[in-house]
């Protein structure tokens, strides 16, 4: 009943379409529910030849053969003909996947722009204290420069404050000038 491909895919189809179910795109998850444990594994050993691994599990009353993975699941969701479920899937997965990879970037751009706000602010409080102690006068002329730049463009990157130094320095240049201005107004 089940020698050939068109013929396991007929079979899974019925077992899905009597007892299955799918979830996801997130948490991915598709069950085939069976009576016994004996069952879930039968349809387990049916996909098997086709290359899918059905994990299988007992539980109260019933027993499951189980796929997880959007990508697995899209794939056998296409085995067993529901190719529009399997491309609606699929595109959700990929959506999903694109809105997360999104937020990530998002997060991590707002995290490292607090990050450069604060130090900027520091900095700035640093050179002023400075200024009005008297001892910015007394300085080096690249640290003079660089606070100069800190204070006239509060809000610039270490690249582009690097970049208007004369002559033009290195983005670790800039921060290590910043960071011995703030050890001297520590002092």
């Amino acid at each position: 009943m089940t020698g050939r491909t068109c013929c396991r895919a007929a079979y899974l189809r019925g077992a899905f379409l009597a007892a299955g179910s799918v979830s996801g795109p997130r948490g991915a998850h598709l069950e085939l529910r069976t009576v016994d444990l004996d069952g879930a594994r039968h349809l387990a050993r049916v996909a098997a030849p086709e290359g899918f691994e059905l994990g299988v599990v007992e539980r109260r009353g019933h027993a499951l053969a189980y796929a997880k993975g959007s990508e697995t699941i899209a794939d056998l969701l296409a085995f067993l003909g529901a190719s529009d479920a399997a491309l609606a899937f699929g595109e959700r997965a990929v959506v999903s996947a694109t809105r997360a990879r999104a937020n990530r970037r998002a997060n991590a751009d707002h995290a490292n722009l607090r990050r450069a706000s604060r130090a900027a602010e520091a900095q700035i409080r640093a050179i002023e204290r400075l200024r009005r102690e008297g001892r910015l006068d007394h300085v080096r002329p690249e640290l003079r420069e660089i606070a100069e730049l800190r204070l006239r463009h509060p809000t610039l990157p270490l690249r582009d404050l690097a970049a208007r130094c004369r002559p033009v320095t290195t983005k670790a240049a800039a921060h290590r000038r910043l960071t011995k201005l703030q050890r001297l107004a520590e002092l």
